[in-house]
């Protein structure tokens, strides 16, 4: 497997747009193949990609109960079926995780899915993961090694917290980071207030740059556009675009 990316941060922040003004920069710059994986119970990268999402891997852990037919292993059953879920745009493929495990015990769909996805990241040179806020699920179904980990933050000192709360759980579940960089988005005017640089200082997270609050992403979420489709003059955009070669040199 070549380098990866995950994104993590409290829900509200603007991750998963970021993720995939992160997979366009990515795109524009070259790089590929890229799989991006949505690894976040609430799924809407694929409405940010403007793909459709055939399934999840949730929904496929769930037919294993019932619908792997006669003479079929379960092994070739998830083969097969983990293969249709995967979105293939030409520029990055998707893979989309769903909801997490619910009653009864799903060790041996879990270990088998861990095995297909491991098997198939391998095959890419970037992968980019849209993690839940809490990085156990990242740790349990992905990938312990991180190339890049961005936490995502907005301006407010709670959120700022939140990120050091993750920081502190990485480094508890041992997780395998090579850096991880605190990004605040959604400021007013690109600024963050005295206090919120006092805190990211004695939280020790690095903080990689600061995304303005951009009302065309409004604009874009109350019409029901795929974000990812921002003009380039986009203020949020533009700023993606200088923070991102400093801290994922490629």
């Amino acid at each position: 497997m070549g380098k990866t990316i995950a994104v993590a941060g409290k829900g509200g922040t603007g991750k998963t747009t970021l993720i995939g003004l992160i997979l366009r920069w990515m795109a524009e710059q070259g790089m590929k193949p890229i799989l991006a994986v949505d690894a976040d119970a609430n799924a809407n990268l694929g409405e940010v990609l403007d793909v459709e999402v055939p399934g999840t891997i949730g929904d496929l852990r769930e037919g294993m109960k019932t619908e792997v037919p006669t003479g079929m292993t379960k092994e070739a059953y998830m083969e097969y079926h983990i293969q249709n879920l995967l979105v293939e745009t030409g520029t990055y493929d998707l893979l989309t995780m769903g909801r997490p495990e619910g009653a009864g015990c799903y060790c041996y769909a879990n270990s088998l899915c861990t095995k297909f996805i491991d098997f198939m990241v391998k095959e890419y040179e970037y992968v980019v993961i849209d993690n839940e806020a809490g990085m156990e699920h990242l740790s349990r179904l992905l990938t312990k090694e991180i190339d890049l980990l961005l936490v995502v933050s907005d301006p407010s000192l709670r959120g700022i917290r939140t990120a050091g709360r993750i920081k502190e759980l990485v480094e508890e579940i041992k997780l395998k980071v090579g850096r991880l960089a605190l990004v605040v988005n959604r400021a007013p005017e690109g600024r963050l207030a005295g206090e919120a640089c006092k805190l990211i200082d004695e939280i020790g997270i690095e903080l990689a740059g600061v995304i303005p609050d951009d009302p065309l992403i409004a604009e874009f979420d109350r019409e029901g556009k795929a974000t990812v489709k921002l003009p380039a003059e986009a203020a949020s955009y533009q700023v993606l675009g200088e923070i991102m070669p400093k801290i994922f040199p490629y």
